[in-house]
């Protein structure tokens, strides 16, 4: 079996995966329009791919436009979802869109994804950061008033808690840290607090019910080596022969879901979960990065190079949720 057969068949069998657990959620969706923010990036790719198999083994006859700086380079990656009718594509930036910029005149629902999370953006122009989650947001919610849409999803992210008590295994939502005047927070996290007031102004002022989706971290095809997430820099590493580098002493644990799950998660928060009540995504089960190098090192090869020893008398720090909320209440 060749490389690209291969990857098909992942991708069909996951694509069945998230139609066998959400299939009777799609019916909200049977002859309606959705629009899509941050389509062509790792979640919008996976949103795209999960509504083309619904929409087509349900024949929905739904139909999703997607906001794209580059149609063209995304026709490119994807010709198989360029083609299909289902879809259509407007060109633009997230920050200044407009209502104006796309020609149907409604949706019934929305997916708002697109985010730059990026470290070194973060690190090397963190206005552009906030102003791509902050002012973005608020371009999409207004575009969804305008555009009469019921049912609005933000991508939020588990960033918004900053870091947890060591004592802390699992952080549950209703947790928000008391912080020191000064404190630093990166600009991700605090775009992000600020991205969701923004969604409970408007469903005060224009009645919109936005859905929270606090995301931790994934894995799985799409997910880009190159950038800074460490299992796509360890596998990024590992299929160029090694050595599998971690930069720190490889304690900080980490929980990671895998990206057919995470539709999963997704999907049924747009149509089930309740508006303004935030829901954590991610996997409960921890582990450390030096044990996550290791797993890739198991399955790919490469020697795993850990950059300096651990401080005996530091606790590990921790990002791992309590995914209890979403399960308990919708599944």
């Amino acid at each position: 079996m060749t490389d690209s057969l291969a990857a098909d068949n992942l991708l069909a069998a996951d694509l069945e995966h998230i139609l066998t657990h959400t299939r009777p959620l799609w019916e909200s969706l049977r002859g309606q329009r959705i629009f899509v923010t941050g389509g062509t990036g790792f979640f919008g790719r996976w949103l795209l791919e999960s509504f083309a198999h619904a929409n087509r083994m349900l024949s929905l006859d739904a139909r999703m436009v997607v906001l794209s700086r580059d149609p063209e380079a995304f026709a490119r990656k994807a010709p198989h979802l360029a083609r299909d009718s289902a879809f259509g594509f407007v060109r633009g930036d997230v920050r200044n869109f407009t209502a104006a910029d796309v020609s149907d005149k409604s949706f019934g629902f929305m997916v708002h994804a697109a985010t730059e999370a990026s470290a070194k953006l973060n690190a090397e122009d963190p206005q552009q950061m906030r102003e791509t989650i902050v002012d973005g947001t608020r371009a999409a919610l207004e575009f969804a008033v305008a555009k009469g849409v019921r049912r609005f999803l933000l991508t939020s992210s588990g960033a918004v808690y900053g870091p947890p008590p060591s004592t802390m295994t699992h952080v549950p939502e209703d947790f928000f840290p008391s912080r020191e005047c000064g404190e630093s927070e990166t600009v991700y996290g605090e775009g992000k607090r600020e991205a969701e007031a923004l969604c409970a102004h408007f469903h005060q002022e224009h009645g919109i019910e936005p859905l929270i989706a606090r995301c931790f971290a994934f894995v799985g095809p799409f997910l880009p080596l190159d950038a800074h997430f460490a299992i796509g820099n360890f596998i990024r590493d590992a299929l160029a022969g090694g050595p599998i580098q971690v930069g720190g002493d490889g304690t900080p644990l980490r929980s990671y879901l895998y990206a057919s799950d995470l539709m999963i998660w997704l999907w049924t928060i747009l149509f089930r979960g309740a508006a303004l009540r935030p829901y954590n995504v991610g996997s409960a089960h921890d582990l450390s990065i030096a044990q996550l190098a290791g797993m890739v090192s198991e399955v790919l090869g490469g020697e795993v190079v850990i950059a300096r020893e651990p401080d005996p008398e530091r606790a590990p720090m921790r990002y791992v949720p309590s995914n209890m909320r979403a399960i308990s209440e919708l599944q």
